[in-house]
């Protein structure tokens, strides 16, 4: 007579709930690859399918991860597992770790286009200065109410196929034989784990597998983010720094190459003490402004914004010009303090206190008066606490504006109001004067003032509107400083943080993505014209350094580009999971050891990978990527981002 395995039935259950997880995970990644269609380029049917599959060796280590404990409790020997009041915790157990998982897969659904990478870690950094995260929760979840829907469907279809499928009390016949039973069954689903997480690989794999590894069966690096799933990028994520020191190369290669010392000669313009007026303006990609889409040739392209395009034809424009980086609080060390951000950002990395050779530590030197204005709470972003470790005099932000009134209910206060009192505070300064306003309306939710509704044109996309009471905003600031002493006197920086919404194929391209502007007016007309060198943010900081005659060696990775050269421009930035250098040939992909893709500088699309023809510029410009990146790695590790203490 044939022996039943007495455990056989609770053996098929848990894989057979196991199965339903792999289901909802595949389902979310179906719906990300949906709404994402716009942004992450698939060509087929076909490939869509593949990818999600090769998907499923990532929703394999998120699912053990969150269904640990369930699945430790389902594979205990004794009858007691079967009884319906334990089975009843284990399936909370089951569904409150998975939902979790899946949940956060469908926040990235919406949350994907703004920053063209999974959620991480990072995004608890992000948002743990915010004060009123509860209010943007309730914006999100109305904003995005189908997707909540959706989850909810989803949850109640998974929860009645779980309970299709219930165990039945049952007692122990032969003790002896069930025990050795379950150790085997104890054994082979603790192996099968363990396998799990490693990728489905035991030989050859002595650690879980990573987000790197996304990229071993794919060419586009935009398809690895199809392939992950947004609980994996957040455990492998979780409280670690990606800032760490390397010795590749001896401290003369990296000097050679990266020359982060730049020094200036006094020039011949008007003065040597100007005021400056930086503006840094929210979500602001190049895509909108006009001034700088004159050469693109985009068919039937439409401006936003009318009054910056009238300043830039007097303006001196940096037309070929990138972010270096995809979120606000990445924006301003790189511009003010040189230092971009990778996948630690730099504000919320360990290092962070450190002194930082800045622009402001250069003004502050040389007497200016220097202010900080951000229409946010205090504090929002860690904005405040990164222009105290930069050295700011002043710090201005809706606590000090203190109009409750103004407030848009999500954010700060209205950009409009927010610059009259900017101008305001500026008519008090003493020359000469720096300060640095960030705007906050030109976001979502995409909102603007009440009775401004109909006032601007709504374009195909919510940040339409938003770009054109932004423009009239900060025409209206020129309208009343342009009466005041110290107008003359002062030269206006625009630029924005990172881009946002896309109506053109031309900014859905992932290198362009990053697409940004600069623009620098002064009402003494001494900057006019069309730059089209290729430029990025860390290059803001040296040029008003260089603005304002400073002739000291100083720390900058960047270069001013209002002088020659000292460097062949390029642009490194960072996105998804890996690294990415430009220059005016070729576009190196990169993880930072290896060599991910190669391509053409106009195929900013990446569509046409050239890393198998072996070129030697693809070595040479990769190597320029990995001394920068051990230069940066070093500098801020080691404390070294005074030029003095090199």
């Amino acid at each position: 007579m044939t022996k039943t395995l007495q455990r056989l039935a609770e053996f098929k259950i848990l894989f057979y709930r196991l199965f339903l997880a792999y289901v909802a995970f595949s389902i979310s990644r179906i719906l990300f690859l949906y709404y994402n269609l716009d942004v992450i380029e698939v060509t087929s049917f076909s490939q869509g399918l593949y990818l999600c599959y090769l998907g499923l060796r990532f929703d394999t280590t998120s699912i053990v991860y969150l269904s640990s404990l369930f699945i430790f409790l389902s594979i205990l020997p004794g009858s007691f597992v079967l009884e319906k009041n334990y089975q009843k915790g284990v399936k909370g157990l089951y569904f409150f770790g998975l939902l979790i998982g899946v949940g956060l897969n469908f926040v990235d659904m919406a949350y994907y286009r703004y920053n063209l990478m999974r959620l991480n870690a990072g995004l608890f950094e992000s948002i743990e200065n915010e004060s009123n995260k509860t209010t943007l929760l309730f914006h999100f979840l109305s904003t995005y109410f189908y997707l909540l829907v959706l989850f909810i469907l989803l949850f109640i279809a998974w929860n009645y196929f779980y309970d299709k499928a219930p165990l039945v009390p049952q007692k122990i016949k032969q003790k002896k034989a069930y025990y050795i039973e379950s150790t085997f069954f104890f054994l082979f689903v603790v192996v099968a784990c363990i396998g799990g997480v490693r990728g489905g690989k035991f030989l050859n794999a002595t650690r879980p597998i990573a987000t790197i590894h996304a990229m071993e069966k794919i060419k586009n690096p935009q398809h690895a983010d199809i392939l992950l799933n947004t609980p994996f990028s957040i455990f492998r994520t979780l409280g670690k720094t990606e800032i760490q020191p390397t010795n590749k190369y001896t401290p003369a290669q990296v000097k050679a190459a990266t020359q982060p010392f730049k020094q200036y000669v006094k020039t011949t313009r008007d003065s040597l003490a100007p005021n400056i007026v930086l503006f840094i303006i929210e979500s602001f990609g190049k895509e909108y402004w006009g001034a700088f889409n004159e050469q693109t040739q985009i068919p039937n392209y439409v401006s936003y914004t009318p009054f910056l395009d009238s300043l830039g034809k007097h303006s001196l424009r940096f037309t070929n010009f990138f972010a270096n980086g995809r979120k606000s609080n990445h924006a301003m060390p790189s511009i003010l303090a040189g230092i971009p951000s990778f996948k630690t950002p730099y504000t919320t990395s360990p290092y962070v206190l450190q002194p930082v050779e800045s622009a402001l530590s250069i003004l502050n030197e040389k007497k200016y008066d220097t202010s900080f204005f951000h229409g946010a709470p205090n504090g929002s972003m860690g904005l405040l606490g990164f222009s105290s470790v930069l050295g700011y005099d002043h710090y201005y932000g809706k606590d000090e504006y203190g109009n409750e009134e103004d407030f848009d209910g999500y954010w700060g206060i209205w950009d409009e109001p927010f610059l009259g009192y900017v101008k305001t505070v500026l008519d008090q300064k003493q020359a000469p004067f720096f300060s640095t306003i960030f705007t906050v309306t030109s976001h979502e939710p995409y909102i603007i003032p009440e009775k401004y509704q109909g006032k601007f044109p709504k374009g195909n996309i919510p940040m339409h509107q938003c770009v054109g009471y932004t423009d009239y905003a900060i025409q209206q600031f020129f309208k009343q400083a342009k009466e005041e002493p110290w107008f003359e006197d002062t030269i206006f920086l625009f630029t924005a943080d990172h881009s946002n919404q896309s109506d053109y194929a031309e900014y859905e391209k992932p290198i362009n993505r990053f697409a940004n502007s600069f623009m620098i007016y002064s009402p003494k007309g001494q900057f006019q014209g069309v730059n089209e060198q290729l430029s990025q943010h860390i290059d803001i900081y040296p040029t008003i350094v260089d603005l304002v005659g400073y002739e000291q060696p100083f720390r900058s990775w960047g270069q001013s580009l209002l002088s020659p050269p000292v460097q062949d421009p390029y642009v490194v930035d960072f996105f998804g999971e890996n690294y990415f250098i430009m220059d005016d040939e070729h576009i190196i992909i990169s993880d930072g050891e290896q060599i991910l893709g190669m391509y053409k500088e106009k195929d900013r699309g990446l569509k046409n990978n050239l890393k198998d023809q072996n070129l030697s510029a693809m070595n040479a410009l990769n190597e320029k990527l990995n001394l920068f990146i051990q230069d940066y790695m070093n500098r801020i590790t080691s404390g070294s981002l005074l030029q003095r203490n090199d």
